[in-house]
C-alpha cells in the first residue's frame, strides 16, 4: 500500500535503500527487455524496413506499463516516425516533474562482416553487451522504465512525477520535433529534463555534460569530365578531380591543422580558466585515450586540459568521407568528378548559419577554374548548446550519481552534437537539463561492434532511482 506523502519524505533514505535493492534484483529482467528491443531493427535511415520502428515503439509502450506506467502509448504525427508517450503523475502537484527522454530508432549497421557476432542478436562477452542499440540508445528506455518499476515495487509510485517521452528519428536529426513540443506542449510541463543519450568519461565514472557542439555539413563535389577517362592517353592534358579536391580540402586548415576559413574564429569565446581547471583534474593518459581512439600514430597533447578544449570547447572541421571511384572496382581512369562531405563542429556563440556561409564562400573562391563546384546540403546546421550548472538540479545529480556508482561525479562537454536540446529546454521555460547516460569511450556508438559496459548499465539504473528520491526529499526542504 502507497505511505502517505509525509511518511514518503520521512522515511526517504529508507525508501530509497529499499529501491536500489529492487534495482538490483530487477536487473536480470532489465537486461531482458533490453535484449528484446535490441532485436527489433529499429533503424530510422532511408532504404531500411520501417516497419520495425512501429514495432519498437509497440514494444516500449509495453515495457513502460509493464514497468507501472499508469499510461503510455504511441504518439504519431503525420509522415513521421512514431514517439512514445508515458506519464505516471501520482505524486502530485507538491512534487517535482521529470520529464525524461531517449530515443528508440538505431543507426544502420554499417558493415555487419566487421561485426563479431549480428548486429541486432544481442551478445554478452567480457562484461558487455555487444548489439546496434546496446548503448544508443535502447539502454536509455531501460533505465527510464526499470528506474520507475523500482519506486513502484517498494513504494507503490515513484516520489516525483514522471513523463517519458520517447523519439522515433533522432538518428536522422530529429526534424520533426518542434512539431511535437508545440502538438503536445501540455503534457510536457516538467521542472527539469532528463536525457539518457550522452556518456560517461570513462567507465565507472558518472559525468554530467554541460556543453554540446554544434554541426554543419555539406557536401562538394567537382566536375571535370562528361565521363572518365583512360589516365594513360589522358593524364597531363586533362584536369583530375580527385586530385583538384584534395588540393581544395587542403585549402581548409592550415599546416598545424587550425581551420584556415576567413572570419571563422571571430565568434570563439576563450575557454573559461574555471573550465580548464575542471578539465585539469579529470582522470587522463595520453597514450589511453590514443588507444581508446584506436589512434595508429598520432601523439596526443598531454595537458589534459588543452585536450578537452580541442574536443569540447573549440571547433573542428572534419572531410567525414571522399570518393571518386570505387575501391577495387577502378581501374586506370582519371575519374570524371570528385565528391567529399564536409562536417563542421562548432561551439556556443557561433551561428551554424553564418558559419556554413564562410564555408561555401571559402570553397567557392578556392575552387579551381578547370572544374564545375556544387555544393549540396545548405541550411541544416544544428546549434550548440551549454548551460549553467549553479541550479540546485545538478547539485542532487550529482549526488544521485555518486550513490549510483560510489564515485564523485565530474563535468564533461561532449564535441557532438544533440540538436533539439536547446530548442526542447526553451520551448519548456527555460528548465534545466541534465545530460546523462551509460556510453562510455569504447562503446562503438554508430560503429560496428557497438556496446553497452552491463557494470556502467547497473551504475546508471541505480543513479536514476537515487535521483527519483534525492528530488522528492530537496523539494520538501
Amino acid at each position: 500500500m502507497p505511505l502517505p506523502q509525509a511518511a514518503h519524505h520521512a522515511r526517504m533514505p529508507d525508501l530509497i535503500d529499499r529501491a536500489l535493492a529492487r534495482a538490483e534484483a530487477d536487473f536480470p529482467l532489465l537486461l531482458d527487455r533490453l535484449k528484446g528491443l535490441i532485436r527489433i531493427p529499429s533503424c530510422s535511415f532511408p532504404g531500411f524496413d520501417h516497419h520495425h520502428i512501429d514495432r519498437s515503439a509497440e514494444a516500449t509502450v509495453a515495457l513502460l506499463l509493464e514497468c507501472g506506467f499508469p499510461a503510455a502509448r504511441v504518439v504519431r504525427l503525420p509522415g513521421v516516425f512514431p514517439y512514445v508517450l508515458a506519464t505516471d503523475h501520482r505524486a502530485g502537484p507538491g512534487a517535482p516533474t521529470l520529464l525524461l527522454y531517449a530515443h528508440h530508432d538505431v543507426q544502420p549497421p554499417l558493415r555487419e562482416e566487421v561485426w563479431t557476432t549480428p548486429p541486432f542478436e544481442p551478445v554478452e562477452r567480457d562484461g558487455r553487451l555487444y548489439a546496434r542499440g546496446a548503448a544508443d540508445d535502447k539502454a536509455g528506455i531501460v533505465l527510464h522504465a526499470f528506474s520507475a518499476k523500482a519506486w513502484n515495487d517498494v513504494a507503490g509510485k515513484p516520489p516525483v512525477n514522471l513523463t517519458v517521452l520517447i523519439e522515433g528519428e533522432e538518428e536522422i536529426g530529429s526534424a520533426h520535433i518542434s512539431d511535437f513540443l508545440a502538438a503536445h506542449r501540455h503534457e510536457l510541463s516538467a521542472d527539469a529534463l532528463v536525457i539518457a543519450d550522452l556518456g560517461n568519461y570513462d567507465t565507472g565514472l558518472p559525468s554530467l555534460t554541460t556543453s554540446l557542439r554544434g554541426n554543419v555539413v555539406i557536401e562538394v563535389e567537382l566536375r571535370a569530365l562528361k565521363s572518365p577517362l583512360h589516365s594513360g592517353m589522358w593524364g597531363g592534358l586533362v584536369a583530375d578531380p580527385a586530385l583538384a579536391l584534395c588540393k581544395l580540402l587542403a585549402t581548409l586548415t592550415d599546416d598545424d591543422g587550425r581551420i584556415a576559413i576567413a572570419g571563422f574564429h571571430d565568434q570563439v569565446r576563450a575557454p573559461d580558466p574555471r573550465q580548464l581547471a575542471d578539465f585539469a583534474r579529470l582522470p587522463y593518459d595520453a597514450a589511453y585515450l590514443a588507444g581508446q581512439a584506436g589512434a595508429l600514430r598520432q601523439t596526443l597533447p598531454t595537458d589534459s586540459a588543452e585536450a578537452f578544449a580541442r574536443v569540447w570547447l573549440r571547433p573542428s572541421l572534419t572531410v567525414t568521407s571522399v570518393q571518386s571511384g570505387v575501391r577495387g572496382k577502378t581501374g586506370n581512369v582519371i575519374m570524371d568528378t570528385a565528391w567529399a562531405r564536409i562536417s563542421v563542429r562548432t561551439v556556443p556563440d557561433q551561428d551554424g548559419t553564418a558559419i556554413e556561409r564562410l564555408l561555401v564562400a571559402h570553397l567557392e573562391r578556392h575552387a579551381p577554374a578547370t572544374c564545375e563546384l556544387e555544393i549540396t546540403g545548405r541550411g541544416d546546421a544544428s546549434p550548440a548548446w551549454a548551460t549553467r550548472t549553479d541550479h540546485p538540479v545538478f547539485a542532487v545529480a550529482r549526488q544521485a550519481l555518486e550513490m549510483g556508482y560510489g564515485v564523485p561525479a565530474v563535468a564533461i562537454g561532449c564535441g557532438a552534437s544533440i540538436p533539439f536540446v536547446g530548442e526542447m529546454t526553451a520551448a519548456l521555460g527555460g528548465i534545466p537539463a541534465l545530460l546523462l547516460g551509460i556510453e562510455d569511450p569504447t562503446c562503438g556508438a554508430h560503429a560496428e561492434n557497438e556496446s553497452v559496459h552491463l557494470g556502467d548499465l547497473r551504475k546508471g539504473l541505480r543513479a536514476q532511482v537515487a535521483l527519483y528520491g534525492l528530488m522528492a526529499a530537496s523539494a520538501k526542504r
